[in-house]
């Protein structure tokens, strides 16, 4: 009976053992990088043997999702993803550890109608113009591609004055959601946050005269209590195995040789 009571004592301890060793890694996100992340995660996860919590939100903004915001009151987190300028404000602040910072992944504006809705559009600067004078109403993200088409698109198209009043932010949800739900006629924004949702039709990127690129880099949290196995996952998120993932879900893999027009502070969702 003893030997039993020994037993079973020594296999609780080893089951003990192996749960406390399952390493887990806490990744804060936004929205630009999120639909490869979501095909990435699972795969890292299965090969390395750890658990990966996934937590979504801006890469900037008012708002209390907002990974800047997160971070301030204290939440814990192993990496961040997400825009580069963004990134650089809390390199700034001191929240990553120095030299931890990975650059990930372009992610160029493209635009969405809804399904079945007339075709447009918008591969040169003409039919750009065309389409926004036209379209019954324009939607825009409050991230740093949004800021782009409200602060520098319209303007640049000379049409900012007859667009203004048709023209609407939408906060923190996709714009693509807002679009396939009927609120708008035509939805701007990164466009791996356009191809993930259902019920719209995408249009096209923009044409390159007018295009904005962002940036997505990741760093490791200043905090981090695995920063070694954060770098390990940033750097495997960078590497070729993962490149054509990338390219699927709507992101441009890195062109070092290229300068990249990085956006000002961004959203998700």
């Amino acid at each position: 009976m003893k030997r039993c009571l020994l037993f079973i004592a020594l296999l609780s301890s080893v089951a003990g053992s192996a749960c406390a060793q399952t390493k887990e890694l806490t990744v804060m996100i936004s929205g630009g990088f999120k639909a490869a992340w979501d095909k990435l995660s699972p795969r890292y996860a299965q090969r390395e043997g750890i658990q990966i919590r996934t937590v979504a939100g801006p890469s900037m903004g008012s708002t209390p999702q907002a990974i800047p915001a997160r971070l301030a009151r204290g939440e814990s987190a192993d990496l961040v993803i997400m825009v580069g300028d963004a990134l650089g404000d809390l390199e700034k602040q001191g929240r990553t550890l120095p030299g931890s910072r990975v650059e990930l992944a372009d992610s160029r504006i493209g635009a969405v109608i809804s399904q079945g809705a007339t075709p447009v559009t918008i591969d040169s600067e003409s039919a750009l113009r065309r389409t926004l004078l036209n379209a019954r109403s324009i939607a825009y993200s409050d991230s740093a591609s949004g800021k782009y088409v409200s602060s520098q698109l319209f303007s640049r198209l000379g049409i900012e004055d007859q667009v203004r009043a048709k023209a609407f932010k939408v906060e923190r949800i996709p714009v693509a959601s807002q679009v396939a739900a009927g609120k708008y006629s035509i939805g701007f924004q990164q466009v791996s946050e356009l191809l993930p949702v259902a019920g719209v039709t995408f249009v096209g990127e923009l044409p390159d005269t007018l295009q904005y690129t962002t940036r997505f880099a990741g760093a490791v949290v200043r905090q981090s209590a695995q920063p070694d196995e954060a770098r390990q996952l940033l750097r495997w998120l960078a590497s070729p195995e993962v490149q054509q993932v990338v390219r699927e879900t709507g992101l441009h893999p890195i062109v070092t040789s290229q300068p990249t027009r990085v956006t000002q502070p961004d959203t998700v969702q």
